[in-house]
């Protein structure tokens, strides 16, 4: 039977209704920012009618170069990670594996066995311990949450961060913390991209014959769509990009624009890969990093990472987030 994209828009199994429930709970509790997010890092939609649920037939999917297979209905469920490639990581623990009925979902649903994430969420390997630990704490404690309630993603961190005992909090970081970042991204300037649309916390490509211009924004889409729903950790990403903005950005992060902010290296290292507890920041998601500029930048968290970076962020534009985000994505992590 062919493929076909919808059976993994699909979510399954009783987790999600459960995990549902307890996200529409929680959000309805944040307050709104007045503040208007670029729509680029967060794109998310306005709540649609309930359709009416399809009977979907079972089907197993494959990606290039694996022997395993997985059933396309089941892929979506937070408790399902495809391990398509069991051999290039570490045993995963049970809390990345597969989570734990009926209070976590697994780890490795979203941030992959590997530990680079997708846009919606965070890429996560090899960043330090202790930093991820305290990001965990934050979330828990309600010091970290997102600029944008309606972004899932954030909220099902926050449920499952306050869900897990501390045993399973260090054995998904310590596990994390040991994988090696690869490139995941690329980057590419262009005044025109592939028109796309919002699905999932992401934007797809509606038609890949069909320009429209970039604007002031990164528009970061698979590069193959179909292997990015079967969590196929072999294909990555497309970063677009406005032209010149590299170099705007490389000023930015380099020497920090001439005052306008401060050089990212001050904190993050030389080479951008980090010092100590700080992260490194190179060749990640531009939507992710444009999640933390702009949580810092509106104060909406109020963890000690937020607050080191809301001065450096303070007088940042749109067109400056863009720029650096598209500049740290084009490095080697």
């Amino acid at each position: 039977m062919p493929f076909r994209r919808t059976y993994l828009l699909v979510p399954c199994l009783a987790l999600v209704s459960l995990l549902g429930a307890r996200l529409e709970a929680h959000s309805a509790a944040q307050s709104g920012s007045t503040v208007e997010l670029p729509r680029w890092a967060y794109p998310v939609l306005p709540p649609a009618p309930a359709a009416p649920k399809a009977a979907i037939p079972s089907t197993m999917g494959h990606v290039p170069g694996s022997t395993a297979e997985y059933n396309l209905h089941a892929i979506p469920s937070l408790q399902v990670v495809p391990d398509w490639f069991p051999d290039e990581h570490p045993p995963m623990p049970p809390v990345v594996g597969h989570g734990r009925l009926p209070d976590i979902g697994a780890c490795g649903h979203c941030h992959l066995p590997t530990g680079m994430g997708r846009p919606e969420n965070q890429s996560v390997a090899g960043l330090p311990a202790a930093y991820m630990l305290q990001q965990v704490e934050d979330f828990r404690s309600g010091a970290r949450h997102s600029s944008e309630p309606r972004m899932a993603s954030v909220e099902h961190m926050i449920l499952d961060s306050r869900a897990a005992t501390p045993d399973e909090i260090k054995a998904g970081v310590a596990y994390f913390a040991s994988l090696k970042p690869h490139r995941w991204i690329r980057v590419v300037e262009t005044d025109t991209v592939p028109a796309t649309k919002i699905s999932a916390l992401t934007l797809v490509v509606v038609d890949p014959d069909k320009r429209e211009p970039i604007g002031n924004r990164v528009v970061e889409i698979s590069e193959d769509q179909e292997q990015t729903e079967l969590r196929n950790p072999h294909s990555g990403f497309v970063a677009y990009v406005p032209k010149g903005s590299l170099q705007v950005g490389e000023s930015l992060v380099r020497t920090g624009g001439d005052g306008k902010t401060i050089a990212c290296t001050t904190c993050h290292g030389a080479t951008l890969h980090g010092v100590g507890n700080v992260p490194s920041i190179a060749g990640r998601s531009p939507s992710q990093m444009a999640f933390l500029n702009e949580s810092a930048r509106i104060w909406i968290s109020s963890g000690a990472n937020a607050a080191q970076m809301k001065g450096p962020v303070a007088k940042l534009s749109a067109s400056d987030i863009v720029a650096i985000t598209g500049y740290l994505a084009s490095l080697e992590p």
